[in-house]
């Protein structure tokens, strides 16, 4: 029986593509590096904001004695402005109040910054999502799975009684990490066949059918 579900943040249940290209972008401009076009990100963007930059210097060759500027003024401008331009996926609400109706616990890991993974979740979602964490000092970055059995253990709940949602490969090998039932979602940054490749064990094409397979209407074979 399901007890919970974890998801990840930007392109699971986030659309948050836009608001991350705009504000890395809007970094790299400050220091005088070109812009990087929007749909590049979805590349770029999975392993927290530290890896963003290192990823952006790589493309448009920014010195490393640049790097921590550029990064603090990201993270603090994202911060600042955590809405601009971001939604939730259709359909993430509607599954997200059915799983609160069948008592099914719902939590939230991101490697994006903490601060601004928990006001982004409580602006879109607010009691819908029960626990929230993103990225903290102390507590490795996900595929490790240290953060995702954190928040299994803080809701009471065993990796047999959980799923976890994403959206990339780090999402993928984040849940096998953790001994999780994987589902990967097609809407967000990366392909199918990454999905796949990364040990989803299944893909969906809409979020209610990770409602279906939480409450028992479709097979988790």
């Amino acid at each position: 029986m399901i007890k919970a579900c974890i998801f990840d943040l930007d392109g699971t249940v986030a659309d948050t593509l836009t608001t991350i290209a705009y504000f890395a972008n809007e970094a790299l401009k400050k220091f005088g590096f070109p812009a990087i076009e929007t749909e590049k990100y979805k590349i770029l963007v999975g392993n927290g904001a530290k890896v963003l930059v290192r990823r952006m210097f790589e493309t448009v060759g920014a010195p490393e004695e640049m790097y921590d500027e550029v990064l603090s003024y990201y993270v603090s401008t994202y911060d600042q402005k955590f809405m601009y331009l971001t939604t939730a996926f259709d359909g993430i609400i509607d599954m997200l109040q059915g799983m609160k109706a069948k008592g099914i616990k719902t939590a939230i890991v991101s490697n994006k910054p903490d601060s601004t993974t928990c006001k982004i979740s409580e602006e879109l979602f607010g009691d819908l999502i029960d626990l929230c964490r993103g990225g903290r000092e102390g507590v490795p970055l996900k595929p490790d799975p240290q953060a995702v059995v954190k928040t299994m253990d803080a809701l009471h709940v065993s990796p047999e009684e959980c799923l976890y949602v994403g959206d990339t490969g780090t999402d993928m090998k984040t849940g096998k990490n953790a001994g999780i039932y994987t589902i990967g979602v097609t809407w967000g940054f990366r392909g199918e066949q990454e999905l796949r490749d990364t040990g989803a064990d299944v893909i969906v094409y809409s979020p209610a059918e990770i409602l279906a397979i939480a409450t028992g209407g479709e097979s988790r074979e």
